[in-house]
């Protein structure tokens, strides 16, 4: 950096700046294109390491995912990622595959790291999921999920979004309603379906009977679960699921047994995920504003981080959803 510094015709001050993200906007652009130029020449990189032992800071944030898998998911990182870049940080990203004992042991791996913050996406509702404040030594924030710790939060407004779902199958004048949940274990699962409940039963049409849950946000989960509830119930007209790809199972199981969508069965996703609207027919969903959900995340994580975990952390973000009406719904035939 002394030789950076002395052919740059700058201090070495002004070196670390320069090679800093965080800090190299408070200087003049041309003084930092100068300087890495001649860092480039010289074959200078910044030991991340060394900087971090001495500075305590290690510019990189860890982000828990369930399933990279879930077309959901892609949107809600990259922009996280986005937030960090621009803010002079770097974002690791691990999939759990929805185990806890792999979300265990990555959570214990991104500390031993020493990454600055966490942003998760993977919180469980039972007793058996521990992170807050008390055992984590690093801010935490939560995104499409929540749990009953006291963490900052950012998720869709599953109630206002499942109201939209529930109350368009009701205008088209569907009574006969049934709803594909998702695990009771996360709040998008228990959160939507209790929404369902809620909207249904105050129009007078719930019936828990209607109501089928699923192990996993999966396409041959909401497969398996649409045939349990027409073996049941087969004089349905109109399914609710709790996220897209559960609606794809519920759409595969109804051509299976010769139920034309959306004549005989309408059928609403949750989600709006991408390639939904290439579906034959196109799926009617409530779209989830998955980017903004990453950028509120990235913002509050990057105020715990930066303020040293003193900023108010029992912040609950509720993003609204908008309903998307495609080729799956119409009013009930009989």
């Amino acid at each position: 950096m002394a030789d950076i510094a002395a052919r740059a015709g700058v201090t070495v001050a002004t070196v670390s700046r320069a090679l800093t993200e965080r800090t190299a906007a408070s200087l003049r652009p041309e003084t930092v294109a100068r300087i890495r130029a001649v860092a480039d020449e010289l074959g200078y990189r910044p030991n991340q390491l060394a900087r971090g032992l001495r500075t305590r800071r290690s510019s990189t944030l860890g982000m828990l995912a369930p399933d990279l898998t879930n077309p959901f998911m892609p949107p809600v990182v990259r922009a996280v990622e986005e937030v960090l870049r621009a803010a002079g940080y770097t974002l690791i990203v691990a999939n759990t595959d929805n185990e806890p004992d792999r979300e265990a042991r990555l959570l214990q791996t991104m500390v031993d790291r020493q990454v600055e913050g966490l942003v998760l996406a993977t919180a469980r509702l039972d007793a058996s999921w521990r992170v807050d404040r008390s055992t984590t030594p690093v801010p935490v924030v939560l995104v499409n999920r929540s749990s009953r710790f006291d963490l900052p939060t950012v998720v869709p407004d599953d109630a206002q979004c499942m109201g939209l779902a529930v109350d368009h199958l009701l205008d088209l004048g569907h009574r006969r309603i049934g709803h594909v949940a998702g695990p009771r274990g996360i709040s998008t699962g228990r959160d939507r379906a209790e929404a369902f409940e809620h909207h249904l039963g105050a129009a007078g049409h719930f019936d828990p009977e209607r109501v089928e849950d699923t192990e996993r946000l999966t396409v041959d989960e909401g497969r398996r679960a649409c045939a349990r509830l027409l073996d049941r119930h087969p004089d349905l007209t109109a399914i609710a699921a709790a996220n897209d790809l559960l609606a794809i199972g519920c759409l595969r199981t109804l051509r299976e047994r010769g139920r034309r969508v959306p004549e005989d069965v309408s059928l609403v996703g949750f989600n709006d995920m991408h390639f939904v609207d290439l579906l034959d027919p196109p799926l009617t969903t409530v779209r989830v504003p998955q980017r903004e959900l990453g950028r509120a995340a990235a913002e509050l994580a990057l105020a715990l981080v930066t303020d040293h975990g003193t900023t108010a952390t029992a912040a609950m973000v509720r993003l609204p959803g908008t309903l998307v009406v495609r080729g799956s719904t119409c009013p009930p035939s009989a």
